[in-house]
């Protein structure tokens, strides 16, 4: 295991020697996932507008996965000033405060039905960025974090053969998410199995696991999935809600201008709207083509997953909130904002839905 800290007075003492000869500022983001990747088309988009809003002062280069670090070090390495900024989802770092899957995947749409818009109402307007501004010092890391690209909602996964309610679910070994996420299949009974997207696949041809979930349409067929099972059902709750974020070293983010970090923070709302606009076309686009050209069947999610999935969530939030303060004073804001804003999103939504789906039904 390498040794970040002094690998950063490495790299720092290089970049002083190198002297300033460039006025120009360039913040290195490396990926979690590889350059041929959405989020990285996003995250370059996002990059785009950064340069052409500071006329070329601030440039982002996006370097891919393993280009400095591995995946589960880019956070060390940011705080440490290995490398500028860093790019995940926000939830990879629930091991070093458990609050940060309620800004990347609050599992169950928080459990109050938090959907990706509301939450981008919650984060905006409803006192969830400042939260969020304080998770990094909670975390304890020297980190100016940017929310850029909400994902979701998750599809249910892929299965073999159709499940008519949980206990067909309860025969599969099921790819699931770590964390708070696939705890919460344990807690009802579902074998649930993390490992990484590349990985899974190759388990399904083995046999190693039955089911699994990935993402979405897009990055699902992307993996192949559509080659082993052709059962998928799109409505879940275990990922309804998706972040993905920028990591900016405290001290770089200190050393840009006034109107170079209002960049960052105009560039970090539009990526919140722009990806959330680029994935439903594409993520359209690819369904189509899974059904129309894979033999790809949809499939109703059982009413009983609801309510049971629901439960688990809850008791797992619950036990969270128990065990530390600042996490329990984000959900409380969710709460409070849900109390508010969820009857009028979720009622206003309804009949969109239910017209949404005869017009689906009609493609069948």
């Amino acid at each position: 295991m390498f040794n970040v800290k002094t690998l950063a007075a490495g790299v720092a003492a290089l970049s002083l020697m190198a002297g300033t000869a460039m006025a120009e500022k360039v913040l290195r983001i490396q990926s979690v996932l590889p350059s041929t990747a959405d989020e990285v088309f996003m995250l370059n988009e996002f990059g785009n507008d950064v340069a052409a809003l500071t006329g070329g002062s601030l440039t982002i280069e996006v370097l891919p996965a393993g280009a400095v670090v591995g995946p589960r070090d880019i956070m060390d390495a940011v705080d440490a000033g290995l490398v500028e900024g860093g790019f995940a989802w926000t939830h990879y770092w629930g091991g070093k405060h458990s609050a940060a899957n309620l800004f990347g995947a609050p599992v169950a749409g928080a459990g109050v039905g938090l959907d990706n818009i509301a939450f981008l109402s919650w984060f905006q307007y409803g006192g969830g960025k400042e939260l969020y501004d304080r998770l990094w010092d909670e975390m304890g890391v020297n980190v100016k974090g940017f929310m850029l690209q909400p994902v979701g909602p998750e599809a249910l996964g892929w299965f073999p053969e159709p499940i008519t309610s949980m206990d067909d679910f309860r025969k599969m070994r099921f790819r699931a998410p770590p964390g708070m996420v696939g705890a919460a299949y344990a807690d009802i009974g579902v074998p649930a199995v993390a490992m990484g997207g590349g990985d899974i696949l190759p388990a399904l041809e083995k046999g190693t696991i039955d089911a699994a979930e990935w993402c979405c349409p897009k990055p699902d067929s992307v993996f192949g999935f559509q080659k082993v099972l052709k059962h998928y059902y799109l409505q879940g709750l275990h990922q309804v809600v998706v972040n993905a974020d920028m990591y900016v070293n405290g001290d770089f983010y200190d050393s840009l201008t006034d109107l170079e970090k209002k960049a960052l923070e105009v560039a970090a709302n539009a990526s919140l709207s722009k990806s959330m606009s680029y994935r439903i076309f594409e993520n359209g686009k690819a369904l189509k083509d899974l059904t129309d050209n894979h033999g790809v069947i949809l499939e109703d999610t059982p009413a009983d997953y609801f309510t049971e999935y629901m439960a688990a969530a809850k008791r797992a939030l619950q036990a969270a909130a128990d065990e530390n303060e600042f996490f329990a004073e984000v959900w409380q804001s969710q709460k409070d904002f849900a109390d508010i804003a969820v009857p009028f999103w979720a009622g206003a939504q309804a009949s969109n839905a239910g017209l949404g789906k005869a017009h689906a039904d009609t493609l069948k």
